[in-house]
């Protein structure tokens, strides 16, 4: 149920397979954010980080193709279990 509104907007606006922006904020532990890289695959995503002015977070943005919105939805649910993760 949590996720019913972002597949039915993703249906709606989006002609898959597409390339999808994903974008998450962890806190600036290298552990968690090595979880994150570790949710795409080196070789098929653009995968860039920043670390925020204080230092605390460090801000992950991933391209990568998805062939359908629930593909999109299972990357979500797998980056669920990254303790402190904001999805964006």
């Amino acid at each position: 149920a949590k996720y019913e509104q972002l597949r039915k907007q993703l249906e709606e606006l989006e002609n898959w397979p597409t390339v999808y922006m994903f974008k998450f904020i962890v806190p600036a532990d290298n552990q968690k954010v090595a979880q994150v890289e570790a949710l795409f695959d080196t070789e098929q995503s653009q995968v860039s980080m920043r670390t925020s002015k204080n230092g605390n977070f460090v801000a992950v943005t991933a391209k990568e193709l998805m062939v359908n919105a629930e593909a999109v939805i299972n990357r979500y649910k797998d980056a669920e279990g990254i303790e402190g993760l904001m999805s964006l």
